[in-house]
């Protein structure tokens, strides 16, 4: 069994999370539950990054320790995480006791190699980007463009780390191997940052932060972001410790799943710490791009940032598969997304209720009418000169073939190009008219198994999207497991088989519509029960 790795970036915890950070979540289930189906040995890594000055000044606002203050945030994540339906297999904290050794592990191994030094150093420090910056990454007011606020002139002795002797094999990986950075645009974005990379500081002295893991053997020193954080995806599968089992079954991971805004310390700062720790690179690091809300950057300062669980409330959702699926479809790869209210409204009900949940609701109806509910076997349909068999296998090659290259929005385009074609099949052939006549009745029974056959596996393909519509689709047809264990070997045509698949009391819409009175009442009734 082939495996598959992949991360996202761990969360900073100075704050609770909002949509932006349910955005990376929800599209690293999706390839996550994806390349499960296709029978991958798949580990999906999430967690917390929590150390740092941030940390200490928020906990101590909140009249907290750290570590306390950390708790509680860290809580909030993971119950965001679950009520999203994010199946992550590890969640690694930079708090564990294992990473913190590990960390230093991999600092004193870097500082016997000679790749760290320690230096005094003068500086500007951006405190929101927890970073040292050049003058040419200040705006023109001299602002850091991300925090909008003037960056500290710092000076201190601190560790470095050799990054400039890594800089061109670097350059030279990227140019030889164009999938390591997706989009592939973002490739001559970083190329364009190598040139005036310098070595990075590495630790603080702990007058300047003081809440971080120590330096080994310099109790005036603390381990830095790059190295603390940055090192969370291989020491999460044991990496410098005795346990290094998932290591060696799991990397080099598949994909770093990241927002664009860390592509640099993600594709310069981790790619040249492996390389000094002679460790595997990874194969992909995906930038993804921002969720804006109504066209707008989100900001504390506007008062337009949303928590996760903002879409559920406010349309009295019962789960978390609409939000999952307008997330996941709101924008190609790489480029920036934007959440509006009524947009949501109008995508999720075309597609979840109107093209996708009325034409299972309807085909299955007319079952029941015609065929009191029974898949008989004179209207089970053959694969040859079958025009939705035909696009069924055509679209699962091209969902496949889009999940290879992480085009999630395209991929769920394409399921749902097909679902339209079965909705215009079923127009075009008119059951209900061939139902009138004895002549005719089998040839509408083989065009409701057609659709119904159709929506078997649809409901396979669009799984790791919405799981529980799909597995209430799944219960509808009358199919045994349960949606979650189906793979891609069950999308062949002739899986839905002869009995009684449906009846009045077990049929009812999978997606009601947001703006209709049953939905408000039946999402009313589910929240409260």
């Amino acid at each position: 069994m082939d495996k598959f790795y992949i991360t996202t970036a761990i969360d900073y915890v100075n704050g609770p999370p909002h949509i932006g950070h349910a955005y990376e979540k929800i599209l690293t289930d999706i390839i996550a539950r994806h390349f499960r189906q296709r029978r991958f040995d798949t580990y999906f890594l999430t967690g917390t990054d929590e150390h740092g000055t941030k940390i200490e000044k928020t906990a101590a606002c909140n009249n907290m320790k750290p570590q306390e203050f950390c708790d509680s945030i860290v809580q909030i994540f993971k119950n965001a995480w679950q009520l999203l339906s994010v199946d992550y297999d590890g969640f690694i904290r930079t708090t564990d006791d294992f990473h913190e050794k590990a960390v230093q592990d991999i600092f004193q191994k870097l500082l016997d190699k000679g790749d760290i030094y320690k230096a005094r150093y003068a500086g500007i420090y951006c405190p929101g980007c927890e970073c040292f910056l050049n003058e040419r990454d200040l705006a023109e007011d001299g602002l850091c463009p991300d925090h909008q606020a003037k960056p500290q002139e710092v000076e201190e002795e601190n560790y470095f780390f050799k990054l400039s002797k890594y800089k061109d094999k670097i350059k030279e990986h990227i140019k030889n191997n164009p999938e390591f950075i997706l989009p592939a645009f973002r490739a001559n974005e970083v190329i364009n940052q190598l040139e005036d990379t310098e070595d990075i500081s590495v630790s603080r002295h702990k007058c300047a932060v003081s809440w971080g893991i120590p330096v080994p053997n310099d109790e005036d020193q603390v381990i830095y972001v790059w190295i603390d954080a940055l090192s969370n995806y291989i020491t999460a599968l044991g990496y410098g410790s005795d346990d290094n089992e998932n290591f060696n079954r799991y990397w080099p991971a598949d994909v770093h799943m990241i927002g664009k805004d860390i592509l640099k310390f993600h594709s310069i700062y981790w790619i040249s710490i492996l390389m000094a720790l002679e460790v595997e690179l990874p194969k992909t690091i995906l930038a993804h791009g921002w969720i804006t809300v109504d066209q707008t950057k989100m900001s504390k300062s506007v008062g337009n940032v949303i928590s996760p669980g903002y879409i559920l409330e406010n349309f009295n959702l019962p789960n978390a598969d609409a939000a999952r699926y307008y997330l996941a479809t709101c924008a190609s790869l790489g480029r920036d997304g934007n959440y509006n209210d009524e947009d949501f409204k109008l995508k999720v009900n075309a597609d979840l209720a109107n093209n996708l949940g009325n034409l299972l609701n309807r085909t299955l109806n007319m079952l029941i009418k015609y065929f009191d509910g029974n898949v008989n076997e004179s209207i089970i349909t053959k694969q040859d000169d079958n025009k939705l068999a035909e696009l069924c296998k055509t679209t699962s090659d091209k969902v496949k073939e889009e999940f290879n290259g992480y085009k999630i929005a395209e991929a769920a385009e394409a399921i749902f190009t097909l679902v339209n074609e079965a909705n215009k099949y079923v127009n075009d052939k008119a059951p209900w008219a061939l139902a009138k006549n004895e002549d005719t009745k089998n040839e509408c029974g083989q065009v409701l198994y057609n659709v119904l056959e159709t929506l078997r596996q649809v409901s396979i393909m669009l799984f790791p999207y919405i799981p529980n519509i799909s597995s209430e689709m799944w219960e509808q047809l009358a199919q045994e497991c349960d949606a979650a264990c189906q793979t891609w070997d069950d999308l062949y045509w002739g899986g839905l088989k002869a009995g009684r698949i449906a009846s009045k009391e077990t049929v009812k819409p999978v997606f009601l519509r947001l703006d209709s009175e049953v939905a408000g009442k039946e999402k009313k009734k589910k929240v409260s029960g």
